[in-house]
């Protein structure tokens, strides 16, 4: 038997046609002589009807929601329905009987995320899960095309990347490891072999903080090439950024339509992204009333006021390099400036964050001291440096931050399928 998706149904495919479809029974009302329900697939939603006295009445009566089954019948247009189709049911057999669903309306964000396992199944995950799909395969497609190698970087690391109270500790057999916060200085090693690669991989951050923006476990994008510096960086983001929108609008159109996003904000993002540097920041931030001084970091608050200006990416660029990490580049002119720069969006604020990398062996290791940092736990790296240096960058880039502003959703949980924060870990 063939079972035809329900999106090739809903799409005008089969209609006077009789079908086989299978799928979970998503929503069900009865009367006397008739009982309607919704059957969700993989693909979409669509509802059928059951009369009294048909093979499929006794399996219609008894089934219940979120029960798996397979039906037969006859596709006809019917405005009224959702989609504007229905099916006329004639065969239905039960897969799987469901017990009573816990997921009913009107229950608490946090009892959603204690079943997270079964929430997973609703509408707006299926919509956000498919669209994540999406913006993944075009990340990678976006990156080959451009004659970017992937690689594949060690979860397991010996030293910090980032700061290392941020750091996961693991036992590792008789010895301590730390979960990586970045492939980038592993990446690094490749470029001197195949000068263009990326990653896309899990990257974990011991990050105390409880926003709407934050998980401890999350999938970045990690590109990193030779013979670059902070403008190839602000040009491969952008494009790769718009790359996303504008094939995201096109591709997932149904999608953005149920979840209520407009497409115009993506079609929008189209480079050159405006650019402004850190001093003009701080300039721009005073005026507003923020107390921030020259040298202090940007958070969230400032980030999102910056944002809300601009209403669409833009970059910060060229921040001093006391808060930025030991292997920022600075200019040799101006030691006290990183060649370091950030994509921010509205609502969310940092979207990315990257810039040339420190490729002078005896600067990076005085910038390795004054970090406070071992140098013989980097000795590896600095080699990097010793045999054929050459000036190089990269950046990062948070997938579900990009989701999260492309579908304008409340929360980065809704963004992964088993989102990990500092009072989540289950299920």
């Amino acid at each position: 038997m063939t079972f035809i998706p329900i999106q090739e149904i809903l799409a005008g495919k089969h209609e006077g046609e009789h079908v086989s479809i299978r799928g979970w029974i998503y929503r069900k009302r009865e009367s006397k002589k008739t009982i309607f329900m919704l059957i969700r697939d993989a693909t979409g939603i669509i509802q059928v009807i059951v009369k009294e006295g048909t093979q499929a009445w006794k399996e219609a009566e008894k089934i219940t929601i979120e029960s798996s089954s397979s039906l037969e019948g006859t596709v006809k247009t019917d405005k009224r329905a959702p989609g504007g189709y229905e099916i006329s049911i004639e065969k239905m057999a039960i897969i799987g009987l469901a017990e009573r669903f816990p997921i009913s309306k009107d229950l608490s964000e946090e009892f959603l995320r204690d079943v997270r396992h079964l929430w997973l199944r609703s509408r707006k995950m299926n919509l956000v899960m498919r669209t994540r799909s999406e913006v993944l395969r075009l990340t990678h497609k976006f990156f080959r095309e451009r004659g970017f190698i992937e690689i594949s970087p060690p979860m397991f690391i010996t030293s910090a990347c980032e700061g290392g109270s941020t750091l996961f500790h693991a036992k590792y057999f008789d010895r301590d490891l730390y979960l990586t916060q970045s492939a980038q200085l592993y990446s690094e090693i490749l470029i001197y072999s195949l000068e263009k690669i990326y990653t896309c991989a899990p990257s974990f951050r011991a990050e105390k903080s409880r926003t709407i923006r934050h998980l401890t476990e999350y999938w970045h994008v990690e590109p990193e090439w030779a013979f670059a510096d902070m403008k190839d960086v602000m040009q491969i983001e952008e494009d790769l950024v718009s790359y996303v929108c504008q094939n995201v609008a096109q591709r997932c159109k149904s999608e953005l339509e149920e979840l209520e996003v407009n497409p115009e904000k993506l079609l929008k993002a189209k480079p050159p992204f405006p650019r402004i540097d850190y001093k003009e920041a701080i300039e721009r931030l005073q005026r507003k009333g923020f107390g921030l001084k020259w040298g202090e970091d940007l958070g969230y608050d400032e980030e999102k006021s910056l944002a809300e200006e601009f209403g669409e990416p833009f970059f910060v660029y060229d921040y001093p390099k006391e808060i930025k990490a030991f292997y920022c580049k600075t200019y040799r002119d101006r030691p006290k400036i990183a060649m370091s720069v950030d994509m921010l969006v509205p609502r969310i604020g940092e979207l990315t964050t990257g810039g040339a990398r420190e490729d002078d062996k005896d600067e990076l290791i005085r910038r390795i001291e004054e970090s406070g940092l071992r140098v013989e736990d980097y000795e590896w790296y600095i080699d990097m440096r010793r045999y054929g240096t050459v000036p190089h960058a990269g950046f990062g880039l948070g997938v579900e931050r990009l989701l999260m502003w492309l579908l304008d959703l409340d929360n980065i949980i809704d963004t992964i399928p088993f989102p990990r924060t500092i009072r989540r870990s289950f299920p």
